[in-house]
């Protein structure tokens, strides 16, 4: 997913616009006259972000570039399983009934976590680094697929085990609980993004990491900043739907973004908490639209466990935007549905 243009529409072969109706006001501000356009990127988390905001024409964007490094640095210090002491590790390591103390950052994104996980009854599961790990997808070398004895002794405790003190932000290790918070570390990230360009006093912005963005504001020209729905890695721009980002994120899940092949059969990063499996099912992706990119982060690879079926019903029953596609096609929620327009 990724910002398609800069200027006032969506490209021509495109024939569905998705734009959201409750946006407040201040999320349609537009850019005082004079204003100039400037974007940075960069790399982290294993993958890139960039940044396009609307400022005076004598903004100096030294100190807000410095910030966004230091912001980037703490979420991998605090949460990557690939930095050897990140507080993760030093939590996964955690000897059986210790309780951990977490910054406050990290502490957070473990709560918002656990919410999703309880909302979804597990389909998002924050606690699933051990089995992450065993199909190739964590810190480890990728080996041959786990046989299902691996696999059971890899999902020891689960995320309900967890117990959590905010007061002192301290959490206790139940013993083997390997915590994995990669698939709403970054959607977050786009968040705190999103805030310190608010406290920087720009109010025309897009901010995005590997994919996930979140956007405020329009344009001098009044239009939003657009972002085309993923739906697999092979689709075509004709049809697609483009999203509006006005006071609005969007993030998918895909299971053709991290994938490995063993002997025909395809096991993603996607993984099953219900019975650990990785084996490939029948979604390509699930995007989710959302105030906020942590939730819609988290949700989308809720709904990819889901399946199709019972994704479409959770995601109806509860009025998520969601767009499901797949080897049978492409489904949209009815929240999604109500927001379409047709550009034609």
């Amino acid at each position: 997913m990724r910002p398609v243009r800069a200027g006032g529409g969506p490209p021509s072969p495109v024939r569905r616009i998705a734009v959201p109706q409750a946006i407040d006001a201040a999320d349609l501000d537009r850019p005082g006259p004079g204003a100039q356009r400037f974007s940075f990127g960069g790399d982290t988390m294993g993958t890139t972000w960039s940044v396009h905001f609307y400022a005076p024409f004598d903004f100096t964007p030294g100190f807000l570039l410095a910030d966004i490094e230091l912001l980037l640095d703490d979420t991998i210090r605090q949460m990557s399983l690939w930095a050897p002491d990140s507080d993760i590790n030093v939590f996964n390591r955690a000897s059986v009934g210790r309780w951990v103390a977490l910054p406050r950052l990290f502490f957070g994104v473990l709560e918002a976590a656990l919410a999703v996980a309880t909302e979804t009854d597990g389909a998002f599961d924050p606690a699933m680094g051990a089995l992450a790990d065993l199909w190739g997808f964590g810190p480890s070398k990728a080996g041959a697929a786990p046989d299902g004895w691996r696999v059971n002794q890899a999902r020891g405790p689960s995320w309900r085990d967890l117990e959590l003190d905010p007061e002192t932000r301290r959490v206790r290790q139940p013993g083997g609980l390997t915590l994995d918070l990669n698939a709403i570390a970054k959607g977050d990230a786009v968040d705190r993004l999103g805030a310190l360009m608010n406290a920087a006093g720009l109010r025309v912005w897009l901010a995005e990491i590997g994919g996930e963005l979140r956007g405020r504001g329009r344009k001098p020209d009044g239009s939003p900043w657009w972002a085309r729905l993923e739906t697999g890695p092979d689709a075509e721009t004709e049809g697609a739907i483009i999203a509006a980002l006005s006071g609005w994120s969007v993030a998918t899940s895909g299971a053709y973004r991290r994938r490995l092949q063993d002997e025909g059969r395809t096991r993603t990063h996607i993984i099953d908490p219900l019975s650990g499996s990785a084996w490939q099912g029948a979604l390509d992706a699930v995007t989710v639209l959302d105030p906020t990119c942590a939730r819609a982060d988290a949700l989308a690879t809720a709904l990819m466990v889901m399946g199709a079926e019972r994704g479409l019903a959770f995601a109806e029953a509860r009025n998520i935007p969601a767009l499901f596609t797949g080897a049978a096609g492409e489904a949209a929620s009815p929240a999604l549905q109500a927001m379409l327009e047709d550009d034609g």
